[in-house]
């Protein structure tokens, strides 16, 4: 039975349009496939970090050594984060954007569980090869001031293609994406947001 793993990367909870148009996602998929969904709300102060030791890990797994001391515990924590993840094959990301780009908890989460052998490998001819096969994702991209086509002062879209490249890195290419834009500088939001949601809801029906 296919396991959805929804990865939440807004802390605003009832308030976030993001997670209200993922909850309208996920309604309708239990309509279809049941409660098969695992949340992981990444502000819920379970995602390790990765810094000095994590880092010095990874790069002695390149070397073809075993990480020790506080490098080993910063790589069980990681693969701890990585196995749930790979547990399921399916993957709602609800993702407002922020200064824009993503949140940086979810910039966390993604150097947390890439590394080599679990979501890549590297060879120094060929490059990398993403290694998350038979796998499929849907990217919920909110943001409030931003519109392609308005002056730089209200920013650039670096949140969704970072995604997509992200993605499509690790090996995922069967994607779907939602998004809702609503400018709320000079715009209505309403017909936006009752789109996105029902776009949402005959996804969340076919995923």
């Amino acid at each position: 039975m296919s396991r959805l793993l929804h990865i939440s990367a807004s802390p605003r909870g009832a308030a976030s349009e993001s997670l209200a148009i993922a909850g309208t996602f996920l309604d309708a998929y239990r309509d279809v496939h049941g409660d098969v969904v695992d949340h992981f709300d990444l502000w819920d102060g379970t995602l390790p970090a990765f810094g000095p030791a994590g880092a010095g890990a990874k790069m002695a797994v390149f070397a073809g050594e075993d990480p020790s001391g506080e490098q080993a515990a910063a790589w069980r924590a990681a693969r701890a984060v990585f196995d749930r993840f790979d547990s399921c094959d399916r993957y709602l990301f609800s993702v407002p954007m922020w200064n824009s780009g993503v949140p940086y908890i979810l910039k966390q989460f993604i150097d947390v569980i890439s590394q080599p052998g679990w979501v890549f490998r590297f060879d120094p001819e060929k490059g990398y090869t993403g290694l998350l096969h038979g796998k499929k994702a849907a990217v919920v991209c909110t943001s409030a001031v931003y519109g392609d086509g308005r002056p730089p002062a209200f920013g650039r879209d670096h949140q969704a293609p970072f995604l997509d490249g992200w993605l499509r890195w690790t090996g995922i290419t069967d994607l779907a994406g939602i998004e809702f834009r609503p400018n709320l500088a000079v715009a209505d939001a309403d017909a936006g947001r009752r789109a996105a949601h029902a776009e949402a809801r005959e996804l969340g029906k076919r995923f």
